[in-house]
């Protein structure tokens, strides 16, 4: 059974929580917490499986804690809970850059709280998270983001099989989760603006957050990063990221592909879906896909790739194991031999560079 902590300053919120997490006997609410302050001085004594979290929160709020963690090398599965405002979004962008592992949109109400919808999002992330590795902030994929140049792959490093850099029109169809919006950023800022291919990113993330998403990359990179939308032309050196809530397609005619959406349900229990980004490719102009596996909880990208590869040319990404916050859509993709690389993550956007080159 796992042990959680609650931190909510409100204590009708604290109860909704508890009483979803004490009806699944996976879980049990070991302690209770009203504010940061409350929240440290039970961190510095006591040890959780996860920490839920709010944000806004009198005397330390949410991000004030993560912080005070990290000074203090506290380690910590955190999970926040957060709302779909813009400025809630980019909060929760803060949040998982200081270290927070994922998070549930929390409705406006207790009521809302309620509903079997939160109920199923808030056990499923709970479980993800309890599952999750304890990274230390020693490990680059758990310390502040830092971008640095791009430096050669070290020899003896984990490689299967390095394309070489094929002519022809090629693409990067990246997937990620839990944990994804922190290692995108140690791989997107490092993509020179001149890359020879444009990128499509599937991000497991609910509407109103990807937005947020793209321009903080975008802010950080040389490469343009957009939330794409529909009808948006694929061009090289442009950074694509799915919307959230929605299905990304990429849809091939009169030589150019677009962006397309699509609202089937929900698939590997998420949307968007990677799956159906790669099976999409099937039918495109790309001579050379390049697909990349991230961090993440499931087997998202699995079955879009092994029919992908039925039809196409392709060079296969998985992020090493060691460098995940959470071990599952890569260790998928090894285990079903589809992987040509196993790479750490410091050297992911190396590696795209390496395979489909520069203008």
């Amino acid at each position: 059974m796992k042990n959680i902590l609650v931190v909510d300053d409100s204590a009708l919120m604290r109860r909704v929580l508890c009483d979803i997490i004490e009806s699944d006997e996976r879980f049990h609410v070991q302690d209770r917490a009203a504010n940061g302050l409350e929240a440290l001085d039970l961190l510095t004594r006591k040890s959780y499986d996860v920490v839920i979290l709010d944000v806004n929160m009198p005397r330390m709020n949410g991000l004030e804690l993560l912080k005070e963690l990290q000074n203090r090398k506290i380690q910590a599965r955190v999970m926040m809970v957060s709302t779909d405002t813009s400025e809630g979004a980019k909060t929760t962008l803060d949040a998982l850059e200081l270290g927070a592992l994922d998070f549930v949109h929390k409705p406006g109400t207790a009521m809302d709280c309620r509903t079997a919808d939160f109920k199923e999002k808030l056990l499923y992330t709970l479980q993800v998270v309890a599952e999750s590795r304890l990274l230390t902030y020693d490990n680059p994929a758990a310390a502040p983001v830092k971008i640095e140049p791009v430096a050669p792959a070290r020899p003896g490093s984990l490689v299967r099989r390095r394309a070489a850099v094929s002519t022809g029109n090629k693409i990067v169809a990246i997937a990620s989760s839990t944990g994804g919006p922190k290692a995108l950023q140690s791989v997107v800022p490092k993509l020179p603006k001149a890359l020879k291919a444009p990128v499509v990113i599937v991000q497991h993330m609910p509407a109103g957050f990807t937005a947020s998403l793209a321009e903080r990359l975008d802010a950080l990179s040389e490469i343009h990063v957009k939330e794409a939308a529909e009808g948006d032309v694929l061009e090289p050196g442009v950074v694509y990221i799915a919307m959230g809530g929605k299905h990304l397609n990429i849809l091939s005619s009169g030589g150019r592909c677009t962006i397309h959406y699509s609202d089937e349900p929900n698939r590997e229990g998420v949307k968007p879906c990677a799956n159906y980004m790669y099976e999409s490719l099937t039918d495109s102009r790309f001579d050379q896909i390049l697909c990349v596996v991230l961090t993440g909880m499931g087997a998202d990208g699995t079955k879009g790739i092994q029919n992908l590869k039925a039809e196409k040319k392709l060079h296969v990404i998985a992020q090493e194991a060691g460098t995940c916050a959470v071990y599952g859509m890569p260790r998928s993709i090894v285990n079903a031999g589809l992987a040509d690389q196993i790479v750490p993550l410091e050297q992911i956007a190396q590696e795209i560079i390496m395979n489909v080159g520069v203008k």
